[in-house]
């Protein structure tokens, strides 16, 4: 492997390939798409959280002057509730999916769909559903993971008993000897709340039905092709019959890896003969879009007097929403991970809530448990008597230490960004005031792959036209581009990105779990590679030698026998046509070893004692990115990521009412931050490379939300003596817990 020094384009800043698109408007959404003859559809979503549906009648709305189509769940096939891989993926079971997109015989929280109209017109469209005629049987309903699994509780699905779609547990060592070895152990329970991923482009589908049997669809989403393949599944047909277009995505975080309107907008679309469009509305977003879990978790840790851990164990129980599938198993998975400790125990529970299915928010499922992991790590630390940053260099796990699930450390930067934390001019700064705390707080993530494919063009001119099969969310375009033009030579300027349909690029896993940099990255490297050995063997035609008499080497053909005869690379390109014409390089790899990243994060707080709002007063993020490929992009994600650990640290949560409806579905009282809530958020890069990837990328906008909300509870009690265990931490939380402090 090149070292950082070695490198000509990586470790640059080079303008984004589509910041003019953005930066004028040209760049299109998901719903800007605007076809010829394209009519309009709106979603019918149940009024309540719970219930059986009895009939539906869409005569009245049949009859609408405008109307043209209406679908009820009766349009689609019933498909079989077990799990199943769509050509590449994670299992998926197609009747729950289905059930979610459209109810069937029954709704499971408000928002929850249960018809669909297509107008010649938005308005007319909306006007038309309050013509459609749902009698329900209204049933209890349960909104928390504790009211689900008590006995006699509400039950969603028959074949769960007591709510709990599925429990896994991973352990290693013997926990109660680990405790019996300590001298100090800290247990604690805590509570964090549904929470939305915030994206602000909604959810929008285009789909146009052709008379052929084919399928479009435009749809704002983190993977065209699980769109392409999922749609298929729930219409009945071949996935080959669909082509999935990306359209620029206006968020995603995890909220846009599933489907939601595809499959409505072309049942639409089969019935009329015509494109049409759907778009949430924000209330829908919120209401019907995943959001991540709310939990219960408990927390028991173990440490000797001179500050080892001996034990960890952890009950997490997780809200899967109205469907099975919470992150309490990513959850489990990573909670202790940054620590060596010998003996652990982790009891992971998928519990069935009235609530919307949830789906992937950064890193799912383990912010809240560091929440809950970090703040015990925290308390233990003092116990001991130590420094909370040292204690966690003490316990740090490193390459070799085996994990709780079984897996064993490869090269990791645990430990770097713990020292790079302690030696941050932040850190040993002095913190003065009253009401003023410091916390700190370490997170990992593993990180993800998948397969993925790119083919590189190259230009007469000498530049190069790269598909990739990535959605661009944080910056893959100018990341793949940069990749392949340091094999190449030539400057990412020289590269022309771009994103393929589901019928012009190789299949290609979603952009989710940080795998796109590595596994798309690593494609355009391959890609690369063939299209610099495709012009090595120009060249030898070219100079009518051998190939192996061609070297190549930024960006500069040679002949070895006479180096006086060389070429750089645009001056190649210019002779493809008098040698053989165009060259394209391919590349298709499901690439294995993408390496867990770690983070610690340091904040200062100030409390406000008369109102208990908490105000960010600094902030540094150090995370280990293996090698930063485009600096400003990492510092970036990594920056964005701390916002939205601020956010769901302070303010945000699902408000739920007596009959378990949300009634806070708007940005106006869902309260994310603004500007105006942040300080200057200092991003510092360290960098130990993935030995598993040419260019030691490690994926790096997942981790960076997982310390957050735990060092802002360890900042709190450090200014105000008060252990917040429930989530938000919003001042009203902050301020009874102070008062009963006094109490």
């Amino acid at each position: 492997m090149a070292t950082k020094t070695d490198y000509k384009v990586i470790g640059t800043r080079p303008i984004r390939h589509d910041g003019y698109d953005k930066v004028t408007g040209k760049a299109l959404f998901g719903a800007d798409m605007n076809l010829p003859g394209m009519i309009f559809g709106q979603m019918l979503r149940s009024p309540h959280a719970h219930a059986k549906i009895l009939s539906i009648d869409t005569s009245r709305a049949e009859a609408h002057p405008d109307v043209l189509a209406v679908v009820t769940s009766k349009d689609y096939p019933e498909l079989v509730s077990e799990a199943k891989v769509l050509n590449a993926g994670p299992p998926i079971n197609l009747f729950h999916m289905s059930s979610n997109i459209m109810a069937r015989s029954k709704v499971l929280y408000k928002g929850h769909a249960v018809a669909a109209v297509a107008a010649n017109s938005a308005h007319a469209a909306q006007e038309a559903l309050s013509l459609i005629d749902v009698k329900y049987e209204v049933l209890s309903s349960v909104a928390t993971v504790e009211e689900a699994m008590k006995p006699g509780a509400a039950k969603l699905h028959d074949e769960y008993e007591g709510n709990v779609a599925s429990h896994n547990q991973v352990s290693i060592g013997d926990v109660e000897e680990g405790f019996r070895q300590a001298d100090f152990v800290v247990e604690r329970e805590f509570r964090t709340k549904t929470v939305h991923q915030g994206y602000l482009e909604p959810h929008s589908a285009t789909a146009w039905w052709l008379a052929d049997g084919r399928i479009t669809i435009w749809s704002s989403s983190q993977g065209h092709f699980p769109v392409r393949d999922r749609t298929a599944a729930m219409l009945g047909i071949p996935s080959s019959r669909i082509k999935a277009i990306p359209m620029e995505i206006g968020g995603g975080f995890g909220g846009k890896t599933v489907i939601y309107l595809e499959p409505v907008a072309a049942m639409l679309s089969k019935k009329t003969g015509r494109p049409v469009k759907i778009t949430m509305s924000r209330a829908d977003v919120l209401e019907a879009s995943g959001p991540t879990s709310g939990s219960y978790m408990k927390i028991k840790m173990g440490a000797t007097k001179d500050g080892k851990m001996t034990a960890a164990q952890a009950t997490l129980m997780y809200e899967a929403g109205g469907f099975p599938g919470s992150p309490v198993g990513a959850a489990t998975g990573c909670i202790f991970t940054p620590y060596d400790v010998d003996h652990a125990l982790i009891d992971g529970y998928d519990v069935l809530t009235n609530k919307p299915k949830t789906t992937a928010y950064r890193a799912p499922g383990v912010p809240g448990a560091a929440f809950a992991g970090e703040q015990v790590v925290d308390e233990l630390a003092h116990k001991v008597g130590m420094d909370p940053l040292e204690f966690r260099i003490k316990n740090a796990a490193k390459e070799g230490t085996r994990r709780a699930n079984g897996l064993v450390n490869p090269p990791i930067g645990n430990i770097e960004t713990l020292e790079s934390a302690r030696g941050s001019d932040h850190y040993k700064s002095k913190l003065e005031g009253k009401y003023r705390g410091r916390g700190v707080a370490n997170g990992f993530w593993p990180n993800g792959s998948g397969p993925a494919c790119a083919t590189a063009n190259v230009n007469f001119d000498g530049t190069v036209n790269l598909t990739i099969g990535s959605v661009d969310i944080g910056g893959i375009r100018p990341n793949a581009a940069m990749q392949l033009a340091e094999v190449l030579g030539i400057a990412a300027e020289d590269v022309n990105p771009q994103i393929g349909d589901t019928d012009s690029i190789g299949y290609t896993s979603m952009t989710g779990g940080s795998g796109a940099a590595f596994k798309t990255g690593w494609a355009s490297f391959e890609a690369a590679q063939d299209v610099k050995q495709q012009m090595i063997e120009r060249a030898a035609l070219l100079w009518e030698t051998d190939v192996s008499e061609v070297d190549f080497n930024d960006g500069v053909f040679q002949r070895k026998s006479d180096p006086t005869v060389s070429m750089n690379f645009k001056e190649m390109a210019s002779k493809l046509p008098d040698t053989g014409g165009p060259v394209v390089g391919r590349a298709n790899l499901s690439p294995a070893g993408p390496g867990g990243a770690f983070a610690t994060h340091v904040v200062d707080v100030e409390v406000d004692p008369e109102t208990g709002k908490v105000e960010i007063l600094r902030y540094t993020a150090s995370q280990d990115v293996g090698t930063a490929i485009h600096p400003a992009y990492v510092e970036g994600q990594i920056q964005g990521g701390v916002v939205q650990g601020i956010g769901w640290a302070l303010n945000e949560e699902y408000f739920m009412n007596d009959q378990g409806s949300m009634v806070n579905s708007s940005l106006l009282d869902y309260r994310m931050p603004t500007a105006l809530d942040l300080p200057m958020i200092e991003a510092v890069i360290v960098e130990v490379p993935n030995p598993t990837h040419p260019y030691g990328v490690r994926g790096v906008g997942e981790v960076c939300i997982v310390p957050p909300m735990a060092a802002i509870a360890n900042a709190i009690q450090d200014a105000v003596g008060v252990r917040m265990e429930n989530l938000p931490m919003n001042p009203q939380s902050v301020l009874k817990a102070m008062q009963e402090k006094k109490d």
